[in-house]
């Protein structure tokens, strides 16, 4: 799989800009603020129909617009035309020009995996900052799973509000509870049993893939959640115990919804005991990982995308990662400047300049 074309119109700092991308590797260079960062996560929008750097669709349009639109031409198996446009209306998604009703729809067609240096977040951050990542990773080669974390998300309101209910109306009946619970406990087993087969994906590839890069270190990933190796009996029974607690708090104190991955290396968590450095390492290789479990699910490779890899690595260890990386797989890498780059690797590339709001490819590698 990989991005053909790119065309924006009133997107970020482009009034319009219309790009081909070579199949391979391409290397994105300009000045910061120059608005590199913004093709890539123009391409990221157009996979998962979220930006990666701001939660709000609005800060997307550039400033006197009232529209963008950003549109790809996918190669898979055939070619497809994917649209997406912004305004305060809201968003809609088409594929083929035919729009499409439901974003669980569109999700999942194109695969796409992004590092960025901020990602040592993904760490450092709150459970929910992880969760939201392995469900977005996850979402990607399983559809059903972005439904099964809507029908989870809403149970888990109901139940809720259902607990606050009881707290004040102590002669309320307990029957509607235990049938949200009985629901809960269902689809949260759902969840959870997926969240733990990928788990264990990353890990049949991670430690692998660090050393091979890193040349050094075992790396782990562990998966904490309270569904873990229990029984949808075990587990209504627990929720049970915790009826009274609960109904005091208002709230639903575990579940799926409380789950969080941790990063060990050499048998120690990396967030407490490892360096920036290693941090970020980490995350490179837990990306890398995703490469492998996608191409197993789809059968093809997704796209990659290594924002501001240069400042990151040194060329020896960015070597190690393209020697990695099967030739199927479309790579963007950006950077400030190319006067620092391995010379093999520049040769290898299609190397593009952002400049003056416009991206020009400025040598003839295919």
């Amino acid at each position: 799989m990989y991005i053909e074309k790119l065309k924006l119109t009133n997107f970020r700092n482009y009034e319009s800009l219309d790009v081909s991308f070579s199949s391979t590797l391409n290397i994105i260079y300009g000045s910061n603020g120059s608005g590199k960062s913004n093709v890539i996560e123009a391409i990221y929008l157009l996979a998962l129909t979220k930006s990666f750097r701001t939660g709000s669709d609005i800060n997307l349009i550039k400033k006197g617009a009232s529209l963008a639109e950003i549109k790809g031409e996918i190669i898979s198996n055939e070619k497809t035309r994917y649209q997406i446009d912004l305004s305060e209306e809201g968003k809609k998604v088409y594929i083929n020009s035919d729009k499409v009703g439901k974003i669980s729809d569109y999700v999942s067609n194109i695969n796409i995996v992004l590092f960025n240096p901020l990602d040592t977040k993904i760490i450092n951050d709150s459970p929910s900052f992880r969760r939201k990542l392995i469900n977005i990773d996850i979402s990607q080669g399983n559809k059903e799973y972005l439904l099964l974390l809507n029908s989870y998300e809403k149970v888990l309101r109901n139940r809720n509000a259902y607990l606050k209910q009881l707290y004040l109306n102590g002669n309320a009946s307990k029957d509607y509870l235990d049938v949200l619970t009985s629901k809960l406990v269902s689809i949260g087993k759902k969840i959870n049993e997926c969240r733990k087969t990928y788990i264990d994906k990353i890990n049949e590839n991670i430690a692998k893939i660090y050393e091979n890069i890193f040349e050094y270190g075992n790396l782990q990933v562990i998966y904490h959640s309270s569904f873990n190796d229990k029984t949808e009996k075990e587990l209504f029974e627990s929720y049970q115990k915790r009826y009274y607690k609960e109904r005091e708090m208002g709230k639903t104190l575990s579940g799926i919804h409380h789950d969080d991955i941790e990063f060990i290396l050499d048998g120690n968590p990396i967030r407490d005991y490892g360096s920036v450095g290693q941090q970020k390492n980490a995350i490179i290789s837990f990306k890398l990982a995703e490469l492998i479990i996608i191409k197993e699910l789809k059968d093809e490779y997704p796209i990659l995308i290594l924002d501001d890899l240069f400042s990151e690595l040194d060329n020896a260890k960015i070597n190690n990662i393209i020697k990695m990386l099967n030739k199927e797989v479309q790579t963007f890498i950006t950077s400030t400047d190319i006067d620092n780059i391995d010379k093999s690797l520049l040769e290898n590339s299609s190397i593009y300049l952002v400049k003056d709001d416009k991206v020009e490819r400025v040598n003839n590698n295919e």
